[in-house]
């Protein structure tokens, strides 16, 4: 039986499965959506009893609680996206439980990167799991989601990735395998955008710009609270973004009733909060793919005026 957060949801908002809503720009997400009033099936591998191999304390029920404060229904189930098994399992419960799904968000990665390192040089194991990591866990899902997800016309699926396919396009990503993994997904977008389209679903890529995540903050040695602290060392920092960023630009593609417009096209954070209106929780609008092309890669002095 359903409690009565569910139940109220399940009459009034969008039913979403943000897949991979463990922390960053998954969990920023899945929160945005319970701003609007969504019920969020938040799913990853990291819950109260077991770890991922990523090893970080960051939980799905910690993510769905935050669901819940922000006015949505929180659902946590932890779930390995590579076992197709699990997925297929998920997917019912969110059949049996709410009939539908309006909006998939595949987010998934959980990868340890191998910095600048060419292909004869990376691990193998390791980068072929990177690959599976970041794209078998997104095909699986679309798998067995979106039979539901399109008998409701107007859905939406947001495949997470790094980089607009334009910036991709001209520029090598860290390693083969990262590079090879983060282009794949834009694809995958613009694939499900051409099946999707008959049946009145929208499929996009979408980017944030330098993400504050856990691990990012935690990796420069500062909060959300006091980020900025970081830019003294790293002073291109400063066109950095919160997750909740990314989050207000899915919740803005959820609630457009001309979402289709977007099908098959590979978005960020920064041009979408044009569109929409949306800032970060600081009040500010990074455009950080913008300002990564003109002054962060030329080598310019870091300088955000115009840019945020």
């Amino acid at each position: 039986m359903l409690n009565s957060c569910h139940m109220v949801t399940k009459q009034t908002g969008k039913v979403a499965l943000v897949a991979g809503a463990t922390r960053g720009a998954g969990r920023g997400i899945a929160v945005q959506l319970g701003a609007i009033g969504a019920t969020v099936y938040v799913t990853g591998r990291t819950s109260g009893s077991e770890r991922s191999e990523m090893d970080r304390p960051e939980t799905v029920e910690e993510t769905a609680a935050l669901v819940d404060e922000a006015g949505g229904c929180g659902i946590p189930v932890r779930v390995d996206h590579l076992v197709p098994e699990e997925v297929e399992a998920l997917v019912a419960r969110i059949r049996r439980e709410q009939g539908c799904l309006h909006v998939l968000v595949n987010d998934i990665w959980g990868a340890r990167i191998e910095w600048d390192r060419s292909v004869w040089e990376s691990s193998l194991d390791t980068g072929l799991h990177t690959l599976r990591l970041a794209v078998d866990t997104h095909a699986i899902t679309s798998h067995y989601a979106l039979p539901l997800l399109i008998g409701t016309p107007g859905g939406l699926v947001v495949e997470v990735t790094d980089g607009t396919d334009e910036y991709n396009a001209g520029h090598y990503r860290v390693s083969f395998f990262y590079d090879l993994a983060k282009a794949s997904v834009n694809r995958m977008a613009f694939a499900l955008a051409h099946e999707l389209e008959p049946h009145g679903a929208t499929a996009v890529s979408l980017t944030p710009g330098w993400l504050r995540s856990e691990a990012m903050l935690e990796a420069h040695g500062v909060t959300e609270a006091n980020w900025r602290d970081a830019i003294a060392h790293s002073p291109h920092f400063a066109i950095s973004e919160s997750p909740a960023f990314v989050g207000r630009a899915v919740a803005a593609l959820a609630q457009d009733p001309r979402v289709s417009r977007w099908n098959g096209r590979s978005l960020s954070s920064g041009q979408l909060a044009k569109v929409y209106g949306f800032t970060d929780l600081d009040g500010s609008r990074p455009d950080a793919w913008r300002y990564v092309t003109e002054v962060q890669d030329p080598g310019r002095p870091a300088d955000v005026t115009g840019y945020r």
